[in-house]
């Protein structure tokens, strides 16, 4: 285990001084109520002649993906409608999106709603310029490096961050492995942050997607490589913006201002983690949402506590820093008093929403083969505090498992 362990850091080293070197860049932001207005203008400047449409049942039937279709309309902006996205979208679906897209002559991309939605219509878009591979061939790292179509990338909630990332996670229809395509390309172009689309989220998907901001800036600052001091900025920006606001738009989801901090913090929070990388929760929450379609937010809420605490005292002094970004501690406060405040407060926001402690879906059967997949994703690519193994995953899988 040494030995796998000093490749496993070797590989962090040497690629954390090559990241230096890619061609990073920020979906441009578009900001406030009625951004989403700003669509067809976006559009007409990057040259689309025909948008591919792509979102969910659930923002169609709100009325939240019509209200932009509408404003396509009445700009005279042609466009194609996928809106059949499921949770964990699998390869299946993508390949829909892609035929539609092939066959309706579109040449760019808006995507509507949560990290599903984008996810799909970032593989498609992949896939648009891949028509000779499968996407699990285009899986895993800089495997993408084709430019993409006009991408425009429109969140209607706050927590994926994925209008920010490099990634699309993908669910293999026939073996139930979630995977991801991770690649510059696949950074939207634009992010249209629109606080108005959130208003109408149930409060525990503001819950779930809320904390799923929080740990993509908790597992970025814990990386020991590839963070930069803008990640890093980000993610105390991003965790001090959730302390905030997440229990008020939690309690009040007509709170406009709080909801666009909100909006704000997932976008900080996805670049950082786009910058930084992620870690053990987000391994062990993929592989969850793969195999049983657990959904993404929830799962990392779940986790976080868990994987955070298991590292200890290695990662008091970060904790610490996040502690008092979140106002749970001050300056004065003692680093390991101030990290496990931190990890309280955590536990403390999902109790209050009512998110729960374990999962009661985790077969006994399960559990190997769930191990290999967290491994094969974590290992040697994300920059953990703590190298897992498989006793170890295992025993953290426990303490998440009823």
């Amino acid at each position: 285990m040494p030995a796998i362990n000093a490749y496993y850091r070797t590989f962090q080293f040497f690629f954390h001084f090559g990241t230096k070197f890619l061609p990073w860049r920020k979906a441009q932001p578009v900001k406030g109520a009625g951004a989403i207005n700003e669509i067809p203008a976006i559009l007409l400047k990057e040259g689309v002649s025909k948008v591919m449409v792509v979102t969910d049942p659930g923002l169609m039937a709100a009325g939240i993906a019509p209200r932009i279709t509408q404003i396509l309309e009445a700009a005279g902006m042609p466009y194609a409608l996928y809106s059949e996205v499921q949770p964990n979208p699998t390869t299946d679906t993508i390949a829909k999106i892609y035929d539609l897209y092939q066959s309706s002559g579109c040449n760019g991309f808006v995507a509507i709603g949560g990290g599903s939605s984008m996810d799909a219509a970032k593989s498609a878009a992949v896939q648009a310029k891949y028509p000779d591979k499968t996407l699990q061939q285009l899986g895993g790292l800089l495997k993408a490096r084709r430019k993409l179509d006009p991408f425009i990338a429109v969140p209607t909630t706050a927590g994926t961050g994925s209008e920010t990332t490099v990634a699309a996670l993908v669910t293999d229809s026939a073996t139930h492995h979630k995977f991801g395509i991770m690649s510059m390309p696949l950074i939207p172009h634009y992010a249209i942050l629109d606080p108005e689309l959130t208003l109408g989220l149930p409060p525990f998907i503001t819950a779930c997607t809320g904390m799923d901001a929080l740990c993509h800036a908790v597992e970025s600052y814990l990386c020991w490589a590839y963070h930069t001091a803008e990640s890093r900025g980000f993610a105390l920006d991003a965790v001090s913006k959730i302390a905030t606001n997440l229990i008020k738009v939690y309690e009040d989801g007509s709170d406009l201002k709080a909801r666009e901090e909100m909006l704000d913090a997932a976008y900080k929070a996805g670049f950082a983690f786009t910058r930084a990388g992620v870690g053990n929760v987000h391994a062990i929450a993929h592989t969850l949402g793969g195999l049983y379609d657990a959904q993404h937010g929830l799962a990392n809420a779940v986790i976080l506590p868990v994987v955070v605490e298991d590292y200890g005292p290695k990662v008091y002094k970060k904790l610490a820093i996040l502690g008092r970004a979140a106002g749970v501690a001050q300056d004065s406060t003692q680093d390991d008093v101030a990290a496990i405040a931190f990890i309280q407060f955590i536990r403390d926001l999902n109790k209050r929403m009512q998110i729960p402690e374990k999962f009661d879906f985790i077969k006994s059967e399960d559990i190997e083969q769930i191990i290999t997949w967290i491994l094969k994703e974590a290992n040697p690519l994300y920059p953990v505090p703590t190298i897992y193994d498989r006793d170890h995953c295992r025993r953290v899988i426990e303490k998440i498992r009823v």
